[in-house]
């Protein structure tokens, strides 16, 4: 209610931001309480893009269930297929050959790469910067072409398969993919002068959206938005998975004290520099292995014996779980997703109170989330 004349100043005022609204990145829909211009309460309204995948899994095979997976988080759809797999081949008690685990690797960080330039360009376009966003778009399609000459696709690579991967690489692919890599980084100088080095940028994202790291633990926030807080948290190092364990030399776990917007900008961009360096790593080793598959073979009809296990992985995000339950069929009995964003994007319920309507913007956008991570 809004009152009239005098009493208005005193009134809050309940003011709906979306869905399809371009300040919540599309169906999130933000139910702010203000007093003024400044924010008593904020609710995180979900669910306009839910899609049912949970109870989808269980209505197709081992097989078909990775085109569900891949396609919550679109910008991380490698690193989804990844999740379920590896659910998978541990039920089974699968090892993957070793090219495999390494071209896993390679490909997962070049992955995280796409993902977070997306954000490094689109999150200074939200404060009114429009040039970083070329520069991303320059970079992703440099790595995109590489994705897309191994996978056959763009977004949705469906190169995950239980047992390794879909096929070898083609024929020069690892010069071409480190040729790659090298013009990435070669130009990676323009987030780190052109955005951060912009007053106007640091002025918005400063102070900005202060998230504790006792807020982090309390809403299992992860992720670069979790080590921004200065939680030091990350699988790849704490519980190594593919080929991290050897790659302890490279891996470099970014964090930062601050919890503001600010820091959470430059997690994500000095994640970016390591997720190419890593990428090079892997590039490095695969040159050393002998040929061999990249795949066991398998049975026609796909069974996992009876029982449950959880798998988890660090997508470029944060954690990206999928606690799998089979009864001895070749449909999952339980396939639960627990995804990033959608416990990151809770973390608005402590974020917003108590700012400014102005920096609303400048916090929603510094939790880098896709929606349909959310609304899974």
């Amino acid at each position: 209610m809004v009152g009239i004349g005098g009493a208005a100043e005193s009134t809050d005022m309940v003011l709906n931001i979306g869905p399809q609204h371009p300040s919540t990145h599309g169906v999130l829909r933000l139910r702010l309480v203000l007093d003024g211009e400044r924010i008593t309460s904020a609710e995180p309204v979900i669910g306009y893009m839910h899609r049912g995948a949970e109870k989808l899994f269980e209505a197709r095979d081992y097989r078909q269930i990775i085109m569900l997976a891949n396609r919550h988080d679109w910008l991380s759809a490698f690193s989804n297929e990844l999740g379920v797999v590896l659910a998978v081949e541990r039920m089974l008690g699968m090892e993957v050959p070793e090219r495999a685990v390494w071209l896993r690797t390679l490909l997962a960080e070049l992955n995280r790469v796409l993902n977070h330039l997306m954000f490094l360009g689109s999150y200074p376009l939200e404060l009114g910067g429009i040039t970083p966003m070329f520069y991303a778009f320059r970079e992703r399609e440099a790595l995109q072409n590489v994705m897309e000459e191994v996978s056959g696709g763009r977004m949705h690579y469906m190169f995950n398969r239980v047992g390794g991967l879909k096929e070898d690489l083609p024929a020069g692919w690892t010069a071409r993919a480190r040729g790659a890599v090298s013009a990435v980084r070669s130009r990676m100088d323009v987030y780190d002068d052109l955005v951060l080095g912009n007053e106007i940028f640091r002025g918005r994202t400063r102070g900005v959206g202060v998230l504790s790291a006792e807020a982090v633990h309390a809403y299992g926030v992860s992720g670069p938005i979790a080590r921004a807080s200065g939680v030091d948290f990350d699988l790849r190092r704490d519980e190594p998975y593919l080929a991290y364990g050897d790659l302890g030399d490279t891996l470099r776990v970014v964090t930062r004290t601050e919890g503001d917007c600010l820091a959470r900008f430059e997690c994500l961009l000095e994640q970016t520099h390591n997720a190419l360096a890593l990428a090079d790593a892997c590039l490095d080793r695969l040159a050393g292995l002998p040929p061999g598959p990249v795949n066991q073979r398998l049975p026609k009809v796909l069974k996992a014996p009876e029982g449950h296990t959880y798998a988890w992985t660090e997508n470029p995000l944060g954690i990206n779980g999928y606690y799998l339950v089979s009864k001895g069929e070749k449909t999952p009995y339980r396939l639960k997703l627990r995804s990033a964003s959608y416990n990151n994007i809770q973390a608005l319920a402590e974020l917003l109170p108590g700012t400014l309507v102005a920096d609303m913007v400048a916090i929603l956008g510094s939790l880098f989330f896709v929606v349909g991570d959310i609304d899974k």
